[in-house]
């Protein structure tokens, strides 16, 4: 990882403040939504707390990356509205700058990587209409902004930033202005704020009003493991690029947060702490909320939800945790099952060598099953062998402590196993 992050151009940089966060809320105010503050009594009875939800999944582009690009766009002069404007995004941040551009007339090029779901891409062309041109490329957000960015500084067109710059997360930040204003209207004092992190610019809108209007609510930003980009920068002293991330939070897989955004949250230590989820958590979590709330979460959507089951709030106390999208493409419900069975220590993958014996794969199924497993997969690693050989096992116990009892079998079967652990090349390669 590197760092170039300069503390003396910082200390020239122009940060929100709370009043700009005031000023955005009016000028998105009767076009973005204000949208429910919903109290979730399953979530209250697991911690204890009262478990507010900020249904950002509700609005029209169902993220509140509308926020940001719409304040952006609404403040450009008639010429730079002329020249158009220049954005890049996993999906959320895109369908808001096209909603924004097909709103107020003015033209968009939105660049997205190869991983944005159909779902996303699909959304954004039909919130922008005939005012955006689509473009796909990278296999990151990273590589798509970096294309975006030289376009722009290549032609007159605005950069539309999704996460740093001020604009974008003075916008960010009226969504709490919203919670604040709703939790008044019950009686309620924020004790925790929890907040899904990309790039930053969410949490940077936030912790710059809260810092200011409620300075002892503790703020809690929750990154997925795989791309925990401003835990990195936190820890390094500054911006830092990661290596290798996982994309599957899509909405929040970003190698580097920003600048701007690292020095509002460096500003704000005192009240922030930053936390990771596993993928395979936020997928769980996904499917809860499916099952339980009717919400259709997209992976970043349910960060923060996905923290609450390591966080300890005050008793009683009130606790917001921002649903940040719902944006999710039913297609991916497969591997998020998929995912959350790996999670939670359900489903196991294993090579079986079966010998050149008549019956091995009968005393497999006699000897090393329990009653409540079952094989959720079995194939054959050499297709010309059908009957003998090395095979590729899925198995799926009936409870994770079961684990145990099923490697012990295994070892006393006489036949030949190895277990596929997650993360190590085979198992990637194979499942």
């Amino acid at each position: 990882m590197d760092t170039v992050f300069n503390e003396d151009d910082a200390e020239k940089m122009v940060l929100p403040t709370a009043d700009d966060i005031a000023a955005a809320q009016e000028r998105i105010n009767g076009v973005v939504e204000r949208t429910p503050l919903q109290y979730s009594p399953r979530l209250s009875e697991l911690t204890g707390a009262k478990i507010f939800l900020k249904r950002e999944d509700l609005q029209g582009v169902r993220s509140y990356k509308i926020r940001g690009a719409y304040s952006v766009i609404a403040q450009l002069s008639d010429q730079e509205r002329k020249a158009g404007v220049v954005a890049a995004s996993a999906g959320n941040h895109a369908q808001g700058v096209a909603y924004a551009c097909n709103h107020l007339g003015v033209k968009g090029r939105i660049y997205v990587p190869a991983n944005t779901p159909k779902q996303k891409r699909d959304r954004i062309k039909f919130h922008g209409q005939d005012a955006v041109e689509l473009v796909v490329t990278g296999d990151s957000f990273d590589d798509a902004s970096a294309a975006a960015q030289q376009e722009a500084q290549e032609t007159a067109a605005t950069w539309v930033a999704p996460f740093d710059d001020p604009r974008t997360i003075a916008g960010q930040g009226t969504l709490v202005v919203e919670i604040l204003e709703q939790l008044a209207e019950i009686g309620e004092e924020p004790s925790m704020l929890v907040v899904p992190v990309g790039g930053g610019g969410l949490l940077s809108g936030v912790v710059t009003y809260m810092s200011q209007e409620k300075p002892n609510t503790h703020i809690i930003g929750v990154e997925p493991a795989g791309a925990a980009s401003v835990a990195a920068a936190l820890d390094m002293g500054g911006p830092v690029t990661l290596g290798e991330t996982d994309p599957f939070v899509d909405g929040a897989a970003v190698k580097r947060c920003g600048d701007v955004t690292y020095a509002v949250l460096d500003a704000h230590r005192d009240q922030l702490d930053m936390m990771t989820v596993s993928e395979g958590a936020v997928c769980t979590e996904m499917l809860e909320l499916y099952q339980n709330e009717g919400i259709i979460a997209e992976p970043a959507g349910a960060l923060s939800v996905t923290a609450l089951h390591h966080l300890r709030p005050v008793p009683g106390s009130a606790v917001v945790c921002i649903v940040s999208g719902g944006n999710n493409d039913v297609s991916r419900y497969s591997e998020i099952i998929e995912r959350s069975l790996v999670d939670q220590g359900l489903k196991h993958y294993f090579l079986v060598n079966f010998t050149q014996k008549p019956g091995q794969l009968r005393k497999f199924l006699d000897t090393v099953l329990g009653p409540d497993d079952d094989i959720t997969l079995f194939e054959y690693v050499k297709r010309n062998n059908r009957e003998t050989g090395e095979a590729l096992v899925g198995i799926q116990l009936g409870s994770a402590t079961g684990l145990h009892a099923l490697l012990h079998r295994m070892d006393h079967s006489g036949i030949e196993v190895e277990r596929l652990l997650p993360g190590t090349p085979a198992y990637e390669y194979l499942t």
